[in-house]
């Protein structure tokens, strides 16, 4: 016979569902209490600029040219900047921002996605993100 009985299984179940939902209102907290958190995922986020952990870190809407603000998607029209350097980022469809530093770890708002990403670097400078060099072409004969 079976160790798992059904009165265990359903056990289980609702104990698990029990800490998705304790984990989610605790996620839905820290939102709430995130400075800068928007309204709701289509509001704009708030510009900021702060030093934390020693780092300068500054976000605000792009406008117009540049990378991020040509592209419908990517930063969504907002651009992130440590110590001066910008940070690629990208607003995912369920409202929340990763950048290349912090990829699998998405947060709420770009200002939180910034002070992410200096934990992350450990006091290492932010690299800009470049495009690759094409390879040297080669004189044509004429």
């Amino acid at each position: 016979m079976s160790g798992i009985t059904r009165r265990r299984a359903i056990g289980a179940a609702a104990s698990a569902a029990a800490g998705i939902a304790v984990v989610g209102a605790a996620r839905a907290a820290a939102t709430a209490a995130e400075p800068g958190a928007e309204a709701h995922p289509g509001a704009a986020p708030d510009a900021f600029d702060e030093v934390y952990l020693g780092r300068r870190i500054q976000g605000a809407p792009s406008h117009g040219g540049g990378h991020h603000g040509a592209h419908g998607g990517h930063g969504a029209g907002y651009s992130v900047r440590i110590d001066g350097d910008e940070l690629h980022i990208m607003r995912n469809a369920d409202g929340t921002w990763i950048s290349v530093i912090n990829h699998y770890e998405p947060q709420a708002t770009p200002r939180a996605l910034a002070r992410a990403a200096v934990v992350e670097l450990q006091g290492a400078t932010l690299v800009p993100l470049a495009p690759p060099a094409s390879a040297p072409s080669s004189p044509s004969a004429v």
